[in-house]
């Protein structure tokens, strides 16, 4: 804890601050310095030496080392970039080093900012980092709707074809879907009003064990027919693994011990990838999500031209526990990729609350 004792200062403030909502983030921010300073210390450069007199600071030659030798993905080195700055910030305000080893310039970021533009009167520019290399828009990869009824076929297990269709109608998340609690679901009365939602409070501070990201509570919506088959699932299948265990789990889906699902779900992770395989495709459980998203404003789109009161990103933002709805904007570059007949009856065409075969 002394042979760099700058860092441990800066990671103690920064990651015990309340911003940070996950401990789950403290792993990749902490390997983020300590790359960094392994690229230093292979280098014999000093992470103070900011008046080095070389025209390369000294995160831009992090940056390049790490595009050209590491091979490292854009986002990751955007990722540990930004954690380094934040650290370098740090120093400045602890009188380490007098100034910042890099300066900022402005630039069109194009995206989502430049289509608030117009909102924020800046025109879509923005003051960046000047060593942080630029966003490139990544690409959403979903599921079609022949994709999506072919990857809950191959689910013969009625434990991973539940949590395969609570994925791609709800867009939970791998964490949420983990740990979503019995207590949350009920027998619908499906011909109510005519009204063809329920709410759903997901809130961690229930006692549930419910998780979210950042452990911010939100309510999102979700077909009667959904929670018509999660009902189903949990007054005949459950069970069935629920009696492998001493205890009394909360979670609604339980791995094959009868316990819930560890490592915030990735046995999760593990079963929809080799289910993908199976069937040739390459899945995850993020997939889901996007597939659920996609389909989802599609559809809103479509219906919003009718009716005015239906604002589609809008709802979708809170549905997926966007923090900005910038987020939820990379959506609206593929959602014109969906046909039309698919998105009309995403929810009803898939049919997957029928049995496994």
């Amino acid at each position: 804890m002394t042979s760099c004792w700058e860092v441990n200062e800066f990671l103690r403030f920064y990651l015990l601050r309340g911003q940070i909502g996950s401990k789950r983030s403290w792993e990749p921010i902490a390997r983020s310095l300590y790359d960094y300073f392994g690229f230093l210390e292979a280098h014999d450069l000093a992470w103070n030496d900011i008046e080095r007199g070389e025209r390369k600071n000294l995160l831009a030659a992090y940056r390049d080392y790490s595009f050209e030798t590491a091979k490292l993905a854009r986002n990751t080195i955007r990722h540990r970039m930004i954690y380094i700055s934040e650290f370098y910030k740090f120093a400045v305000r602890q009188g380490w080093i007098a100034n910042l080893p890099f300066g900022y310039e402005e630039r069109y970021v194009g995206g989502a900012t430049a289509f608030l533009g117009h909102v924020a009167g800046n025109g879509g520019k923005a003051q960046v980092n000047s060593a942080m290399p630029r966003r490139h828009r990544s690409i959403v990869k979903f599921l079609s709707l022949d994709q999506a009824r072919l990857l809950v076929n191959s689910a013969t297990n009625v434990h991973h074809a539940a949590i395969i269709r609570t994925g791609l109608l709800t867009g939970l998340r791998r964490e949420e879907l983990a740990t979503f609690p019995c207590s949350y679901v009920f027998a619908p009365d499906l011909s109510s009003g005519g009204v063809p939602n329920v709410s759903v409070t997901l809130d961690p501070t229930d006692g549930t064990g419910m998780r979210t990201k950042g452990q911010k509570k939100r309510v999102i919506l979700m077909g009667r027919e959904v929670m018509a088959g999660l009902h189903k699932y949990l007054s005949i299948h459950r069970g069935e693994r629920a009696s492998l265990s001493t205890g009394q789990p909360q979670q609604l889906f339980l791995n094959r011990y009868g316990q819930p699902y560890a490592g915030d779900g990735k046995g999760i992770e593990a079963i929809i990838r080799d289910l993908g395989r199976k069937v040739g495709l390459h899945t995850h459980p993020h997939m889901l999500r996007h597939t659920y998203a996609t389909h989802t404003l599609h559809t809103l789109q479509r219906r919003s031209a009718k009716d005015r009161r239906i604002e589609p990103l809008v709802f979708l933002q809170n549905q997926l526990g966007h923090a900005s709805i910038n987020t939820t904007m990379v959506y609206l570059h593929v959602s014109h990729q969906v046909a039309d007949d698919a998105a009309l009856a995403y929810d009803e065409e898939l049919n997957f609350w029928a049995e496994p075969a």
